[in-house]
């Protein structure tokens, strides 16, 4: 099934196949079962690209039954996907098909340095591939205006770049939907407002569910395969750094000091809007009265997913008594509203085990601090 956009509409260098997508065809066609995943921001989230691959999937594998998994999570960036990709989408169960957004908000929420897209996207596609062999993985950059003015610029952007490297070196399939509207905006068949800006409209998503759908009957189009292969998975890392072994760690394990709590704030008597999926719920908060905390824990990497709302203030730490540093909480999306992030304090340690001491500050009058979770590498 395809929508509004016809064929000869879509450039064909915008849509690259890279290894084999056939795993995930097998399955559907052979067991007549099929386990899909789509994980990204509030793009993914959303009803969008998502239930429209959803549906042509359905259309394609009529006798198959699917479970779709929604790992969209606004606001979140390739970090966060790092570190949340063992609890949102491999505690699920084998993925024959796992779509992958992280462009968009490692540019405009992350505000990501190059090596920082690396170390997500690499630390999610390393993970996967290792639990998930034969997992197949399609990955989609979608665009925000000041991505969209540099592609139509003849630039890359910063995250689409990082990206393409880890992909190219794990033969990672790719839809770049960016691409596709900046020359389509150009051509004068498309227009940024019809497509609906960076939260697609109905015709932004079709037109990315088209290219989807052509990406995957060009993949699906020979004969099927005997058997199931696994895919590529390099002895060698893009950055030795990168979050491959991402997992979240409660801070309900975590001993309690003086100042501290763990239970669900008082939000009604809170400052700033707060998102649904964050109220209900026990999280990590202390304000700058609190004694310092200490945490031990294993492995190369330690860090922090908050919601930095208008009172957010700053965190400091230490590790192994040996580096400091501190991390202000309060994020240009702040202002108004308990924005969740994460953030890696240290993310280049020695294997083995380390001891961080987390210390709340005032900064600017503003001074709480709330971890929903601790992220481990």
């Amino acid at each position: 099934m395809l929508w509004a956009t016809s064929l000869s509409a879509i450039n064909p260098d915008n849509r690259t196949q890279r290894g084999s997508l056939e795993n995930s065809r097998l399955a559907f066609e052979s067991t007549k079962k099929g386990r899909v995943a789509f994980m990204g921001g509030s793009i993914t989230e959303m009803d969008g690209y998502r239930p429209m691959m959803m549906e042509w999937l359905q259309g394609k594998f009529p006798q198959t039954e699917f479970e779709f998994i929604n790992a969209g999570i606004s606001s979140t960036c390739s970090t966060t996907g790092a570190f949340r990709l063992e609890r949102d989408v491999l505690s699920k169960g084998p993925i024959d098909l796992f779509f992958l957004e992280f462009a968009v908000n490692d540019d405009q929420d992350a505000k990501h340095s190059y090596e920082g897209c690396v170390l997500g996207m690499e630390g999610i596609i390393r993970n996967f591939r290792r639990n998930n062999p034969k997992g197949d993985v399609v990955v989609t950059y979608f665009v925000n205006p000041s991505m969209l003015e540099q592609l139509r610029g003849g630039k890359t952007p910063l995250p689409m770049a990082a990206q393409e490297e880890v992909l190219k070196k794990y033969q990672i399939s790719q839809v770049h939907l960016a691409r596709e509207l900046a020359e389509c905006i150009d051509a004068g068949t498309f227009t940024w407002e019809e497509f609906g800006g960076t939260h697609p409209k109905p015709p932004g998503n079709r037109l990315c569910a088209n290219i989807h759908a052509e990406l995957l009957n060009q993949a699906w189009a020979g004969p099927l395969a005997p058997k199931a292969l696994n895919h590529l998975l390099p002895s060698k890392f893009l950055n030795p750094h990168s979050f491959s072994k991402g997992r979240f760690l409660s801070p309900q394990t975590i001993k309690l000091t003086q100042g501290w709590s763990f239970s669900e704030p008082d939000w009604k008597n809170i400052t700033g809007s707060k998102r649904s999926r964050y109220l209900g719920r026990r999280l990590f908060h202390a304000n700058s009265t609190a004694q310092s905390l200490s945490v031990s824990f294993s492995g190369r990497a330690f860090g922090v997913f908050v919601v930095g709302g208008p009172d957010a203030g700053k965190l400091a730490y230490e590790v192994d008594g040996e580096r400091k540093g501190e991390v202000n909480l309060y994020r240009h999306h702040s202002k108004k509203l308990h924005y969740p992030f994460s953030v890696a304090l240290v993310h280049d340690l020695s294997p083995g085990n380390h001891q961080i001491t987390l210390t709340p500050m005032a900064f600017e009058n503003r001074d709480s601090v709330r971890i929903l979770e601790f992220c481990l590498n």
